[in-house]
């Protein structure tokens, strides 16, 4: 690779004006293509079915698996066959990462906004409310081999990059970029659903790499250090209400009942959320720095630590813990991994997405022996996380979604497939 050259230009201070120093420097870069917040307002739009080619974040309601594509939107499919599920339709949000659906009403971020969009009728989805200006500005990922140059916010948000030689001041910024999953900070820098659609009750169920999550009237979104707080009482009109600082180097968000637990990279903070707006502390469970998913079932919650990367040290682990007085988290046991990502729990089979080593299912009725339980493993595929419900499994990895029939842990039947093209 080829050194990049930087030519710096100092602009001397002259000695009797009192001016003071200004340094410029010329360096190919990443230069940001902009798109204007007016035209990121009148972005989102319904268009055909199409191929999966970066997919993040799953989540499912009713008969339908939403899969979000990094950054571009959302594919819709029936899955009333899970064998044969239907790819139903697109629904492009310029800068989605992340979604929640509480009736038929799915949320969305769109780089800086919050969006609500109307689902009952998959043949007419539309756009019908948004909250502008209320999530962090952020970037899409760019091409490491070379700096960042500035960005500069007054002109919309960076859909993407180009490569070129730019001139600016030496300044120094921070913005989260997007990453499969969450951000990263870098410098300079439910019922049955109707036949058209979403049915209008319930909530659907989101992954452990969730960064939604809606509680009653309630919609929260998790950034790293901040809990975005929105009514939604009234569904199509989501209303920003507070922020609320959660502490730091947060990722995940699991909701059980009242109960909220944030994943971070240093530990699991519980709250309790029967207040809604008013989240209220109620204790924090630390441990090694690793990027740190949380799934909780009954009195005891599971979390999976990752290093490398962003992540810190380099520890792979399932940790179970205690919650049984839920003020007072403690930690039964440790087992090593090779590296996880998400993971899910359904009564006592728990699925974890162990990187390289692909999918492993546990027994994990004692939770002093769960590696002794290994159930099944497939390791042939990179996975990332799983939504296990009622005897259906979602996975998602780097190649596509997976679906697995567990109804008998026994005998799991992989179903069907959606790759990845």
């Amino acid at each position: 690779m080829k050194k990049l050259i930087f030519n710096i230009i100092l602009v001397l201070p002259l000695l009797m004006s009192g001016c003071k120093d200004k340094v410029t420097e010329i360096f190919t870069a990443n230069s940001p293509i902009y798109m204007t917040y007016a035209d990121l307002r009148l972005a989102i739009k319904q268009s055909a079915p199409s191929d999966l080619v970066n997919p993040g974040k799953i989540y499912f309601k009713d008969q339908f698996i939403f899969i979000v594509e990094e950054m571009k939107g959302i594919h819709v499919f029936d899955n009333t066959n899970p064998s044969n599920p239907i790819n139903k339709t697109f629904i492009e949000i310029p800068g989605n990462a992340d979604i929640a659906i509480k009736g038929d009403v799915l949320y969305s971020d769109s780089y800086v906004d919050m969006v609500a969009i109307d689902i009952s009728d998959l043949n007419a989805i539309k756009e019908v409310g948004r909250v502008q200006k209320v999530l962090p500005y952020t970037i899409p990922p760019y091409d490491e081999k070379y700096p960042m140059a500035r960005v500069d916010e007054l002109k919309g948000v960076v859909t993407g990059w180009e490569i070129k030689e730019v001139k600016q001041e030496i300044v120094t910024n921070y913005y989260p970029v997007y990453w499969k999953g969450g951000f990263e900070y870098y410098a300079d820098a439910s019922s049955g659903a109707n036949s058209g659609g979403v049915s209008p009750n319930g909530v659907g169920i989101g992954g452990s790499m969730a960064r939604f999550g809606i509680y009653q009237n309630t919609l929260y979104a998790v950034d790293n250090t901040t809990l975005h707080i929105f009514s939604i009482t009234v569904p199509k009109a989501p209303v920003f209400k507070k922020d609320f600082n959660a502490g730091w180097g947060i990722e995940t968000i699991f909701t059980v009942g009242d109960k909220m637990f944030l994943g971070s990279q240093n530990g699991m903070r519980i709250y309790d959320i029967s207040i809604p707006n008013s989240p209220l502390y109620l204790a924090d469970f630390w441990h090694m720095t690793g990027c740190d998913p949380v799934v909780v079932s009954g009195n005891y919650a599971y979390i999976t630590l990752r290093g490398g990367n962003n992540c810190g040290n380099n520890v792979n682990q399932l940790v179970v813990v205690s919650i049984e007085n839920i003020t007072k988290p403690v930690e039964l046991k440790t087992y090593p991994m090779e590296g996880p990502y998400g993971l899910g729990i359904d009564n006592n089979t728990l699925f974890i997405c162990d990187g390289d080593a692909g999918l492993k299912v546990f027994d994990a009725t004692d939770p002093m022996s769960i590696t002794s339980h290994l159930i099944a493993q497939y390791t042939d595929i990179r996975t990332y996380d799983v939504i296990p419900v009622n005897g259906l499994l979602l996975m998602i990895g780097d190649d596509g979604l997976y679906q697995y029939d567990y109804s008998n842990v026994k005998n799991i039947k992989l179903l069907s497939k959606i790759g990845v093209k």
